[in-house]
């Protein structure tokens, strides 16, 4: 399988003034197809993980400690949900019904699952992301560093955010915090985290 880079489901401004038309274009345009390009040189065709899904070839990786793909094909993977994960007039309080039930059942509700998830962005140290995940049916808010994801770690990933400086240096300098919370609360996509969890295991 040849990788290659989704367009984004949106016009780089967008998302603004939350995240920046500027942002989008190094982010998507530069960084991501580093990731495409690297990872068909580790990964693509000829490699011993050809043939294989995106999430088999993360899980692959993980195990054989094969740090290339996991940087790579696993940030590949990432970034193709991350821009999904992000819509025009997202964010707000308001879940579909069946995440609704489960946020409130295995996170303590809404306000501390976002609490939750704003803080394992915060506290990723270096580079990495912030995750609510399905694991054993349950809904867990977890952090990984790296490309790595929850894929890796035997649960499904239902909603990610981005915390390498690239994602968000130019609009927030070095404010990580404020980044993660408007981001939360101005961009997620939740019909986009519902499709997700409708396909976790």
């Amino acid at each position: 399988m040849t990788f290659k880079l989704p367009e984004l489901p949106y016009a780089y401004d967008a998302l603004a003034p939350h995240m920046s038309a500027e942002t989008l274009q190094f982010h998507h345009d530069k960084h991501h197809q580093a990731y495409v390009d690297n990872g068909n040189k580790v990964a693509g065709p000829g490699t011993k993980y050809d043939g294989k899904s995106i999430e088999d070839i993360c899980k692959a990786a993980f195990t054989a400690k094969d740090a290339p793909v996991i940087n790579n094909i696993g940030q590949h993977y990432n970034h193709i949900h991350f821009w999904q994960w992000m819509k025009k007039g997202g964010g707000g309080k308001k879940l579909p019904g069946k995440l609704q039930t489960m946020v409130d059942k295995d996170c303590g509700g809404f306000d501390k699952m976002r609490a939750d998830f704003v803080n394992a962005g915060v506290t990723q140290f270096g580079s990495g992301w912030a995750w609510l995940a399905v694991k054993g049916g349950k809904l867990e808010v977890v952090k990984t560093a790296n490309g790595e994801n929850p894929l890796m770690h035997g649960a499904s990933p239902i909603l990610g955010v981005d915390v390498w400086e690239h994602s968000y240096y130019i609009d927030y300098r070095n404010a990580r915090p404020k980044y993660l919370e408007t981001w939360f609360d101005h961009l997620v996509n939740w019909e986009y985290v519902e499709a997700m969890l409708g396909k976790a295991k």
